[in-house]
Formats: C-alpha cells, sequence, structure tokens
C-alpha cells in the first residue's frame, strides 16, 4: 500500500488550518455546539470515510460486514443470529493487530473522531464498542454496525437517547446502507424517524435488498416494487436512491435465483464504495463547508436576536420579559425571515425554532456579543472570515484537489488483481475477499 501523497497531506492540513482559523472561533464565540450538539474535531477531519449499516433487526447487516472483509469462519468474525443480536454499536477500523476497545475508552481518546461521542452518557458508551483488525480495506474505511430496528420498543428502553446517536452517525457517515430483508419491509415509526434525520443526506443513501435469493424471481420482482412503494412516502426527491440487490455472505446463491444479476450488482455496490474512498478529500472539504453554512446561520440567527432586544428594549421594559417574548414568538419579529435575505442562506438549511428556546434558556443573552463587536485590527471581522471561507477558500481548495486528481495512494477495488483464470471468472466480481 502506498503512502499518502503530498497532495493529499497538503490539502488535509490546509483544510485543518482554515478550520481552526475562521469556522472555529464563530463555533466558540457563538456555542454552536449547545445547540446542534455537533463539534467537529480534527479527528474527524482527518478520519477515513465512515460506512454506516442501518436498517431492521436481522436483514444481514452484520453479515455484510463478514462477508466485505472476509471474516467468516475466523475467529474476528461478528456474531450473527436469527434473532436480534446486534445491540451494540460496533465500530469495525484499522489496527495492527486484532484487539477490542470498550466505548469508554474510545471516548476517552481525544485522538480518535468518536471523543464527542461522550456527551451521549455512560448508558451509550456501554452500548459502544471498537473492534480494530489488521485488514487492506480498513486502511482505507471504516464500517459501523448499528443495533437494528426493532419498531415495537419505545425510545426509552434502550437506555440511551437513539435518534440523538443515529443523527451523530449519520452527519459523519460517507455511505450510508440501508439493509433490507425480502420478508421484512415493514415500515413503522423508527424507520420513519430516521428517513426525517437523514433528509439533506440522500445522496449517501443506498437501499440494500439482502437475501435476495432467498425469494423466487418473480417473488423478488414484487418485492422490489414493494420496497420502492414503502420507501416513496420517505424519500422526498426527484431521483430515488440506488438498490442493490444481492446476497451478501460467502455461501453460494440458492438455484433457479439470478445469479449473474446478484454478482454484477455486487460488482456495483464495491466500485460505489471505492467511488466513495478515491473522493475522500472532496467528501470532507463539503462537509467542512457545510458544517460552515449551519455555523454562519446560527451566528446570524443570534446576532438578528440581539439586536432585536437591544431595540425593544426601552428604558422601563423588563428585560427578561421582553427577551422572552422575542424568543418565544420570533416570527412576530421577523427574526428567521430576515435571515433568508443574507447571502447564501437557504430556508431549508434553517434550523428549527423551537431549539432556540432551550438554547437561550441555558445561555443568556448578556453572554453574547453581535457580530459588527467580532471584529480586531488584525485578524478582521469573523463574520467576513467566514463569508470568505464558503465563498472563495474551500471552493478554491476543492477545485485544487478535483484538477490534481488527489488520491490516497492504495490500488482501487475495481482494480485489484483477479486470481483465477478461465471464462467463469468473467461473471464472478473482482473482490478477493469472496470465498470462492
Amino acid at each position: 500500500m502506498a503512502e499518502p501523497s503530498a497532495e493529499f497531506s497538503g490539502a488535509v492540513k490546509k483544510l485543518l488550518n482554515i478550520y481552526h482559523t475562521a469556522i472555529k472561533p464563530m463555533e466558540q464565540a457563538f456555542k454552536y455546539n449547545e445547540l446542534r450538539q455537533h463539534e467537529v474535531s480534527d479527528g474527524e477531519i482527518t478520519s477515513k470515510p465512515m460506512v454506516l449499516l442501518l436498517g431492521p433487526w436481522s436483514v444481514g447487516k452484520s453479515s455484510m460486514i463478514n462477508y466485505l472483509l472476509g471474516l467468516h469462519g475466523t475467529p474476528q468474525e461478528l456474531y450473527t443470529g436469527a434473532e436480534p443480536t446486534t445491540s451494540e454499536y460496533t465500530v469495525i477500523m484499522h489496527g495492527e493487530k486484532f484487539r477490542t476497545i470498550e466505548g469508554i475508552v474510545m471516548a476517552a481518546d481525544s485522538s480518535r473522531s468518536f471523543s464527542p461521542l461522550e456527551k451521549f452518557g455512560q448508558g451509550f458508551l456501554e452500548r459502544l464498542v471498537g473492534i480494530e483488525m489488521p485488514h487492506k480495506l480498513l486502511e482505507r474505511v471504516t464500517f459501523v454496525d448499528t443495533p437494528g430496528i426493532i419498531e415495537n420498543r419505545k425510545q426509552q428502553e434502550r437506555g440511551y437517547p437513539y435518534n440523538e446517536v443515529c443523527q451523530w452517525f449519520i452527519d459523519r457517515a460517507d455511505l450510508i446502507f440501508l439493509v433490507f430483508d425480502p420478508t421484512k419491509l415493514d415500515v413503522g415509526g423508527e424507520l420513519e424517524m430516521l428517513f426525517r434525520q437523514m433528509k439533506g443526506r440522500e445522496s449517501q443513501i443506498r437501499l440494500i435488498l439482502n437475501k435476495a435469493d432467498s425469494v423466487s424471481t418473480q417473488d423478488l420482482m414484487r418485492v422490489y416494487g414493494a420496497l420502492f412503494w414503502s420507501m416513496a412516502p420517505l424519500i422526498n426527491v426527484t431521483e430515488s436512491p440506488r438498490v442493490y440487490v444481492s446476497s451478501f455472505w460467502p455461501q453460494e446463491y440458492a438455484t433457479d435465483t439470478s445469479r449473474k444479476l446478484f454478482m454484477k450488482e455486487e460488482t456495483s455496490l464495491l466500485e460505489d464504495l471505492n467511488q466513495v474512498i478515491e473522493n475522500q478529500i472532496e467528501n470532507k472539504i463539503a462537509f467542512t463547508r457545510q458544517h460552515a453554512i449551519r455555523v454562519r446561520i446560527h451566528a446570524l440567527l443570534v446576532d438578528r436576536y440581539l439586536q432585536t432586544y437591544h431595540s425593544k428594549l426601552g428604558w422601563f421594559g423588563d428585560p427578561h420579559e421582553v427577551f422572552q417574548d422575542i424568543v418565544n414568538d420570533p416570527d412576530k419579529y421577523y427574526i428567521f425571515k430576515s435571515i433568508l435575505a443574507k447571502t447564501n442562506v437557504s430556508k431549508f438549511d434553517l434550523p428549527d425554532k423551537e431549539a432556540y428556546k432551550d438554547f437561550f434558556g441555558v445561555n443568556p443573552v448578556s453572554s453574547f456579543k453581535q457580530l459588527s463587536q467580532l471584529c480586531s485590527w488584525t485578524g478582521g471581522c469573523l463574520l467576513e472570515k467566514m463569508e470568505r471561507v464558503i465563498s472563495h477558500e474551500l471552493p478554491a481548495l476543492l477545485n485544487t484537489v478535483s484538477s490534481s486528481t488527489v488520491k490516497a495512494g492504495p490500488t482501487p477495488l475495481n482494480s485489484l488483481p483477479d486470481t483465477c483464470e478461465g471464462p467463469e471468472c468473467e461473471e464472478k466480481p473482482k473482490n478477493r475477499w469472496r470465498r470462492q
């Protein structure tokens, strides 16, 4: 495996510098992390691409990871079964030797990208586990296996904020595999909530119709149609997500099933995964810019709250009552509508109005300064620096990376050497971890 190129390392270093000099100061000035609970660390910017697997219980998420990494029949194999087996969030990543890391240890290590998970409490950290192992694919990507969706279980029975934890992983995933079983296409409250949380991330979603050889070809066509019928109300985009139909495990496909189709689908999935790995730095830049836009909107909103408060506060008015009236009814003072007149602000990026009731309930208005006051002779104004980063610096860095086709060094998945010979190899996907 080749080392990361100088261009790749230079792009990551420049991205970190942009974050620390322009984005993080505004985060801290307006306490953005307390609103979104979305802290961005150096580990996230420098981390490998993350592939997140979601879906109902016993649809083959763990088996799919075992298959892609060739772990079936080895001591490192993830446990699988017909019953709900995965109750933890399992992070599979690269390491010099095989070892298991407790969630508390992962969260305490600030060099990892998982340290912000500590805010979800000890109940969640007990259900977080990391697995390190030496593997060529894990040098390039990290997999996250999640507990299966169980629609008849109440949120409080999980013992931790399930939706908030899922949102954290969704926000950071480069690819989201939503796995289904042909016999389990029921849509309930938990799945609907997940799709609401994935709004704006539709380009990262891939639907996996796993265990496709467990039904006949005719039934598979009906299931495929039923899957789209079930998902259509939840995915409100013009272009539907890519659906991969196959059986992702090392066993032979069942007889009288669409074997050639399944193998071509598997090849397409590997190419899709490879594309995400090749576009690693581009995705990091896009993620950082999206984060910067959200931070800027938050700062503009807080600034607007402050302006309205100071303009409405009279000589004899009660400061608490005046500000409480503004927070309880922001539309009355055109708080959110006024922000839409600013450059690069979309109504779809505006946060929930209710969130600011809790935000200002914890953070008094006196703890903030207006944007016009956050300027210095040497560093300039925070807002101008942020707007320059969003409009010029990050797009310029992206263009530089794209034009030089920065690569992390490793050989693409779809060009891995095929060790078999003969005409039968033509229909086999180039996946050297598949057991023949």
